[in-house]
């Protein structure tokens, strides 16, 4: 196997499918113009955008709410050195629509953390992209 041979670039179904497979990604964004990474809980929605649930005075809502953000999952085995990593970039909105609050409380993602006042966060997957990663052989 070449180096080459090692990578596979994954389509857009493929790295949905893989998305909904792992309950834990991270967020990608900007804070005081530096670049931040925040590992969080999440779900699809039907409409494959990324759905996170926090607390409505977290710097994450304040700080993402209307930006472009990255959102990034993966799964790896360090043992045959394989796995994948998918990426989605888009929009990320806090949902204010009172019904879909309502969805998204009975059937969203939900908070490992508890709260009195949930905020969902929606990350529209403008652009998805990931990699998958077979079993490379190397010096580590």
């Amino acid at each position: 196997m070449s180096q080459n041979d090692a990578f596979r670039s994954l389509d857009r179904q493929e790295c949905l499918r893989l998305l909904a497979q792992v309950p834990v990604g991270r967020v990608v964004y900007t804070r005081q113009a530096l670049p931040a990474v925040l590992p969080i809980n999440y779900s699809l929605d039907t409409d494959a955008s990324v759905l996170v649930c926090t607390s409505p005075d977290s710097d994450l809502v304040h700080a993402i709410a209307g930006a472009v953000v990255a959102f990034e999952a993966d799964e790896f085995d360090g043992a045959t050195r394989s796995g994948w990593s998918v990426v989605v970039t888009g929009r990320a909105t806090v949902v204010t629509d009172p019904a879909e609050h309502e969805r998204l409380s009975q059937d969203g993602p939900t908070t490992w953390m508890p709260l009195k006042d949930a905020v969902f966060v929606r990350i529209e997957s403008e652009m998805v992209t990931g990699r998958e990663l077979n079993g490379a052989r190397g010096t580590p």
